[in-house]
């Protein structure tokens, strides 16, 4: 059943919230299909204060959290200009992350946070919006084409001894 989410932006002062939500969604995703020491070996050097207080501290890099009645349900990170990972066009926003809490998925929380971004896009004037997918999570890449999202390259994403592909996919705004 969908719910209503308000879209709030994450301050520095929420940086150990956004931490600890980005660690538990990212092993609730990835855990079971992973090699522990690998998502172990990832998350020791992603997943750290100081990384996240250095993220939110860039003026191109932007966290927002997905907020039910008080709390947040999911996150997302939209890149611009040289905060992206890749390509770093400056009429283009990358969706760098985005996850739902396990709690609080079946509810549409995605589709918001996607269509939020998308309209972040276009509200900026860019000419596309991009991001990167596991080429292994098949739902993930399915929900991204139904919002308009196509296959247009892959780039390596190591994963801590474990080099992976990610599927790189965009929408053309004009």
């Amino acid at each position: 059943m969908p719910v209503n989410v308000s879209i709030k932006r994450v301050t520095p002062d929420l940086s150990v919230r956004l931490l600890e939500l980005s660690r538990r969604t990212f092993f609730d995703a990835f855990a079971h299909l992973n090699n522990p020491a690998d998502m172990e070996a990832f998350a020791s050097k992603a997943f750290t204060l100081q990384s996240f207080d250095q993220q939110l501290a860039n003026p191109d890099s932007y966290f927002f959290f997905a907020m039910i009645d008080g709390e947040p349900a999911g996150y997302i990170k939209l890149n611009h200009n040289n905060a992206q990972t890749e390509f770093q066009h400056a009429d283009a926003l990358e969706v760098e992350r985005i996850y739902v809490s396990k709690g609080y998925q079946g509810q549409q929380i995605g589709k918001q946070l996607i269509e939020f971004a998308i309209q972040t896009a276009i509200d900026a004037k860019c000419t596309y919006i991009w991001l990167g997918v596991w080429e292994h999570n098949a739902g993930a890449i399915r929900f991204y084409q139904n919002k308009g999202f196509s296959i247009f390259d892959k780039h390596k994403f190591m994963l801590g001894q474990d080099e992976q592909t990610d599927l790189l996919m965009r929408k053309e705004l004009v």
